[in-house]
């Protein structure tokens, strides 16, 4: 996935435009669908009576569908932070308080 747009804060990984993210996460969870379906499919050609294994490719794509949630949770976060003002290298009020939670 390419990075459409740069973010303000000189941060490159995720944009700061939440129409961009939420673009991006559309996009990711139609990927994750066809994973999802691919996954399936290669179980179903499974026969271990005739030996045909797939282990190898499931595994690869099941990495690939745990990529896939981790980039939407990361672009899901980014568009919750920026809805509710918060700075990304803010510390919470706790923390700047000296407490953890």
């Amino acid at each position: 996935m390419k990075q459409k747009e740069e973010s303000k804060s000189g941060n490159n990984r995720l944009s700061d435009d939440v129409n961009v993210l939420e673009a991006e996460v559309a996009e990711l969870n139609l990927d994750l669908e066809k994973t999802k379906q691919a996954i399936r499919r290669l179980r179903e050609e499974e026969d271990p009576a005739n030996g045909v294994y797939r282990h190898e490719e499931i595994f690869r794509m099941q990495q690939d569908k745990l990529r896939i949630d981790v980039e939407i949770q990361f672009r899901t976060n980014k568009i919750n932070r920026i809805k509710l003002g918060i700075e990304e290298l803010e510390p919470s009020e706790g923390v700047r308080n000296g407490f953890l939670f």
